[in-house]
């Protein structure tokens, strides 16, 4: 008996896991209270970039669970409608609703206007998305069927169209609350709930991949200003930011990390100063070639589309930065590290990989950087020796972990290049730069705090240019100048070396200039010639 005892007590201290409604009602819920993520962050102890992924997707557990639940149902409580006084408990009608609601079928509309409450003004119907002037149970709906759009109707609109926030709801357990949770869902990226088609409130929705977010903010953007490109174009950009962020969510959800939004961040990634910069060097290239072969040469400037674009693949640190000393590397983890570089010898033909310095000396590099110098040092290349690590603040890294937001990006500026969409285009390339250029210590993104990651990223993209260069000078081309994040000047046929267009893969030519100076004695020239063949 005693064991049975023990198994009973054991069964006893169990407690059910409270039930959370569904993701975009726990935002609705907030934003109705007139909450910031900050404000419930603070409450519940946990950081802001927490409550966006609650809200996007994510569920807490344990504790959390318990308090974040007890948080939703009070703002429910408080929030909800106050009830009429029937005098009696039930209500038929609207216990025909619950039922239907719970077998996924439409709700039997009321008799008549004594069971919806009038509106001050039409607002969008829960079920279709058209005006309705009553509301039940705290929803706007149409009480006459025939009002009401049919939600299978070949018909139905395409486009979300702008809705206020949906009404906060009674008890999350109503049979009222399914048939709410079956009948919105957020549309774009970012901002007020919207309504969708009806369509698609009525039967679960396809899952068609995160670029519909950019499809659907770009389309209600040229809705809200009557297809004024240029108005659609600024109102996108300047939301790119909450919208990458929205994005990055999306893409996130069922990833096999959780990603560490607000770590701890060593010395050496904050600033020294308001205005100035941190200790990490990213190894910008700015090099031009020092002598030219003789003779009047055509360059090239070449641009490399989408460059922070495709650095969004690079090796990035998941959690909270460690420090490790000593001179060995780890593939499996990602961060920056102390080094002393060693001697660069080609700088006539090929730019430093770690870029222009000019005092000697050990420095912090990132791991692109890292990785490309110990990559030349090796036997394949042979270029340098190989770097000494003096110390590093690392982590576990993956190269995939922003690979689902890159994907999604690259897919939508695709598309926008092939259909001449310079709205969509413009929008998608505010995106993942302002997303990149925010990460970091940025009053326009409170959401991620990873200079660490920024730092990463942007090197990633130098590491690609100067392989880009290198390339170049093996192909048999002459590299000109490395510069930026974008630009390659070659002499020399480059389109057999580097496809031209518009796509990430691609190049285009950013312009064509002359240098150097005819010789004076053709003949000369025609000997030079022979003696270089």
């Amino acid at each position: 008996m005693s064991d049975f005892a023990a198994i009973d007590s054991l069964l006893a201290s169990l407690t059910p896991r409270p039930e959370l409604p569904e993701p975009h009602l726990r935002r609705a819920l907030r934003e109705q209270a007139g909450l910031s993520k900050a404000q419930v962050a603070r409450a519940l102890g946990v950081n802001p970039s927490t409550v966006t992924g609650w809200e996007t997707g994510r569920d807490p557990s344990g504790e959390l669970r318990t308090k974040y639940a007890y948080l939703l149902d009070a703002l429910a409580a408080k929030l909800a409608p106050p009830a009429p006084d029937q005098g009696d408990e039930t209500d038929p009608a609207q216990d025909a609703r619950d039922e239907s609601a719970a077998r996924d079928e439409p709700a039997p509309a009321a008799s008549g206007e004594a069971d919806g409450d009038a509106l001050a003004a039409p607002e969008p119907c829960v079920l279709c998305g058209q005006p309705a002037r009553h509301q039940v149970a705290g929803f706007p709906q149409h009480l006459d069927p025939a009002e009401c759009a049919t939600p299978t109707s070949a018909t139905a609109p395409h486009t979300p169209a702008t809705a206020p926030h949906t009404p906060a709801t009674a008890p999350r357990t109503t049979a009222t609350d399914r048939s709410e949770r079956a009948a919105t869902e957020p549309a774009g990226p970012a901002g007020p709930a919207r309504a969708q088609p009806a369509a698609r409130r009525t039967r679960p929705t396809p899952d068609t991949g995160p670029p519909d977010q950019i499809t659907a903010a770009v389309t209600e953007a040229l809705t809200r200003h009557e297809g004024d490109m240029e108005a659609a174009t600024a109102a996108l950009v300047k939301r790119a930011i909450p919208d990458a962020m929205a994005l990055l969510d999306a893409t996130r959800k069922g990833g096999r990390y959780d990603v560490v939004a607000h770590p701890w961040i060593p010395d050496i990634l904050r600033k020294q100063t308001a205005r100035g910069a941190d200790q990490v060097w990213e190894a910008r290239p700015k090099w031009a070639r020092p002598g030219l072969p003789p003779g009047r040469h055509e360059v090239t400037a070449l641009d490399i589309n989408g460059a922070y674009l495709s650095a969004l693949k690079t090796h990035l640190p998941i959690g909270q930065l460690e420090h490790s000393s000593g001179n060995t590397h780890d593939r499996r983890r990602a961060g920056v590290h102390l080094v002393t570089p060693a001697a660069w010898d080609h700088d006539a033909h090929l730019p430093n990989p770690i870029g222009n310095r000019d005092e000697p000396g050990p420095l912090w590099i990132t791991e692109p950087t890292l990785r490309l110098l110990l990559r030349l040092s090796g036997p394949k290349y042979g270029l340098c020796d190989p770097p000494e690590i003096h110390e590093s603040y690392t982590s576990g890294a993956t190269e995939n972990l922003l690979e689902k937001f890159r994907v999604a990006l690259k897919d939508a500026r695709d598309t926008a290049i092939a259909e001449g969409d310079e709205v969509t285009l413009e929008y998608v390339k505010a995106m993942y730069s302002k997303f990149v250029s925010t990460m970091g210590e940025s009053n326009y993104n409170r959401e991620l705090y990873r200079p660490d990651w920024m730092h990463l990223i942007r090197s990633q993209a130098f590491a690609n240019l100067w392989m880009k260069a290198y390339k170049a000078h093996d192909e048999g081309l002459t590299p000109v100048r490395v510069m930026g994040t974008d630009e390659l000047h070659v002499i020399g046929d480059w389109r057999r070396v580097f496809p031209e267009g518009r796509g990430v893969y691609e190049v285009k030519v950013k312009d064509v200039y002359s240098v150097g100076t005819e010789p004076a004695d053709p003949a000369a020239a025609g000997q030079d010639d022979d003696t270089d063949d």
